[in-house]
C-alpha cells in the first residue's frame, strides 16, 4: 500500500500513528514512538482524524465519519464490516462474530482477521473478547484493550460483565 501521508496523534494511552494516502484513512495504529517523518501539508481527513480522536479519549463520540482505505481478503473484510457494527461500549465473542457470519467453524480466522485490522478504534476490534470474557488478543496490547473497554464503559457506554450485544 503506497502511504502518502503520516501522522502522530498523541493519546492517554500512548502515539497513534496515522497514515493515509490521497483516498483517505489507510491505518490508525499505536505505536511506540515517533519513528518517521511526519508529513508537511495533511489532507483534511487526517486532520479530522486527529480531532475525533480527541473527542473519542474525551468521551464525546461514539463513532468516527472518515474516509477509509480498507484492504483485505474478502473474508476479512466481512469480518471488519461486522465489527464496524458493534455499539460504543458493548461487547462480542470471537464465537458470537463467527455465528453472525454464519461461519461457525471459522472462530480463529475471525481472530486471525481482527489481528489484521489496520483501523484500530476506527473499525473497533477491541470490543471483542474471549467466550468466557477473556480479553485475549489485541494488537495495542491487552492493557490498552481493557483501557478502552473501560474507558468507553465510564462514558455512558454500560458495558456489563457478560452482556453481549
Amino acid at each position: 500500500m503506497d502511504t502518502s501521508f503520516i501522522s502522530y496523534y498523541s493519546s492517554p494511552i500512548g502515539w497513534i500513528e496515522i497514515t493515509a494516502t490521497h483516498e483517505g484513512i489507510s491505518s490508525v495504529l499505536f505505536v511506540e514512538n515517533q519513528t518517521k517523518a511526519v508529513s508537511e501539508h495533511l489532507p483534511k481527513f487526517i486532520l479530522d482524524c486527529q480531532i475525533q480522536l480527541d473527542e473519542y479519549f474525551k468521551g464525546h463520540r461514539l463513532t468516527f465519519d472518515l474516509p477509509l482505505i480498507v484492504k483485505g481478503t474478502e473474508f476479512q473484510v466481512q469480518v471488519w464490516e461486522e465489527l464496524a457494527k458493534i455499539p460504543y461500549g458493548k461487547l462480542t465473542t470471537y464465537k458470537a462474530l463467527a455465528y453472525k457470519l454464519k461461519t461457525p467453524a471459522a472462530i480463529r480466522a475471525i481472530g486471525n482477521a481482527n489481528s489484521r485490522n489496520r483501523l484500530c478504534l476506527i473499525i473497533p476490534c477491541h470490543r471483542v473478547v474471549g467466550s468466557d470474557t477473556n480479553m485475549v488478543g489485541y494488537a495495542g496490547g491487552i492493557w490498552r484493550k481493557e483501557w478502552l473497554i473501560e474507558h468507553e464503559a465510564s462514558n455512558g457506554g454500560g458495558y456489563q460483565q457478560l452482556k453481549l450485544f
